[in-house]
């Protein structure tokens, strides 16, 4: 927890460095990728970097732990940590990098907010931040050990084994491990990241949720929307079979622990993968309990995976299935993914809903289920991408 004198301080200044957080985060990167620019290349997404959901990504989520701890001292947000902590792994980040962080982050809040930056000031949010990246750590060093590799150390060659093209626009890609060792276990809703080398030089990666549940067997599975310029294309393009790609080890908290209670797996789009998966993974332990299964679409033809949504569902008794497609008003949250609210879904009391896809189709989603009595805490959800929600829930 803060220290009395640092809670002092950083309850002050809070509005301040919370406003000028956006101009914070520019100015943090600007400083970080011009004094190490492999990182640019070779880490971050170029993609969030140029849109500026990265920045975005990185002020609401030290809003939000510096809030956390002036609101609820004594008490660590794991949720919030929780999901930061899996995507650096499945980046490979390494403690070393923090302090590199730390240098950047304090010098650029020193030249956006001036004078105003004390002695005073710039040790209480330097404990802020330390307070945020050793809890990082500490969890990071967990995740690891749990997949029996170092820290910072996440990568493995896997071949590509076969292509599957779902649609237009999306592959399955079938990976097996280039080194003959064994595929490390995950969980129906986890992600591996994708490192690819690109024709300028530059390493970039991604994301992609694991599509199928085969969690004891060697092959793996990652469905792949064309989204971007680079790795997407990239893997879509000039990735065949035989092709030998770099792949993380599985991680991604967004999974099915409570069994016992009615389900939700509402998606859209690519946000079906992780559902897909969670539906196998619920079939192969005999899963007989209630699950409402949603996702909107364009259409039949855009639905990837359509066919193993909806035989998944239909293994399990207790399943009802609500496919929507065609586009929406403008106005809609889903507009360009069909009408895939819950009007006229029937809810279970007490359920736990997962959610996938765009964010205004989660946020929407995430409303409804608000509104109709569902507590926050049983409303979990998987983001592609930068998570924007953090300072906003």
């Amino acid at each position: 927890m803060l220290t009395d004198t640092s809670t002092t301080v950083v309850r002050a200044t809070l509005p301040a460095v919370g406003a000028a957080l956006p101009r914070i985060s520019e100015r943090f990167y600007a400083r970080m990728f011009a004094d190490h620019p492999e990182l640019l290349r070779d880490l971050f997404n170029r993609a969030n970097q140029a849109s500026g959901a990265q920045q975005q990504a990185l002020a609401g989520a030290i809003a939000a732990f510096a809030g956390a701890l002036l609101n609820q001292p004594g008490r660590r947000p794991d949720a919030l940590l929780g999901r930061i902590a899996h995507k650096h792994a499945s980046l490979g980040i390494s403690p070393g990098q923090y302090g590199l962080v730390h240098t950047h982050l304090l010098a650029a809040i020193a030249e956006v907010l001036g004078d105003a930056v004390t002695e005073e000031v710039a040790g209480a949010w330097s404990e802020v931040y330390w307070l945020m990246a050793n809890s990082l750590i500490a969890i990071e060093r967990r995740l690891y050990a749990e997949h029996g590799v170092l820290m910072g150390d996440t990568w493995r060659p896997w071949t590509v084994t076969g292509r599957i093209r779902e649609t237009p626009d999306v592959v399955t890609f079938v990976l097996n491990p280039a080194d003959n060792a064994p595929a490390p276990a995950f969980r129906a809703g986890q992600y591996v990241s994708v490192r690819v080398e690109l024709p300028d030089g530059s390493r970039q990666i991604r994301q992609y949720s694991l599509s199928r549940a085969t969690t004891g067997a060697t092959s793996r599975f990652i469905t792949v929307k064309r989204v971007d310029g680079e790795v997407s294309a990239q893997l879509h393009d000039r990735t065949e079979r035989g092709a030998v790609i770099e792949v993380s080890a599985p991680y991604g908290d967004v999974v099915v622990e409570d069994t016992s209670v009615p389900l939700l797996l509402a998606s859209a789009g690519i946000g079906c993968t992780p559902m897909v998966a969670m539906l196998e993974e619920l079939g192969a332990a005999r899963h007989t309990g209630p699950v409402t299964v949603l996702h909107g679409d364009r259409s039949p033809g855009t639905h990837a995976l359509r066919a193993d949504h909806r035989a998944l569902a239909g293994k399990l008794p207790g399943a009802r299935v609500h496919f929507r497609y065609g586009t929406g008003p403008v106005d809609h949250p889903a507009d360009t993914l069909g009408r895939a609210d819950l009007t006229g879904v029937p809810l279970d009391p007490g359920l736990t809903a997962y959610l996938c896809g765009p964010l205004p189709f989660m946020r929407a989603i995430r409303t409804q289920l608000l509104a109709r009595g569902i507590p926050a805490a049983r409303i979990h959800y998987e983001s592609f991408g930068p998570d924007l929600w953090h300072g906003r829930d």
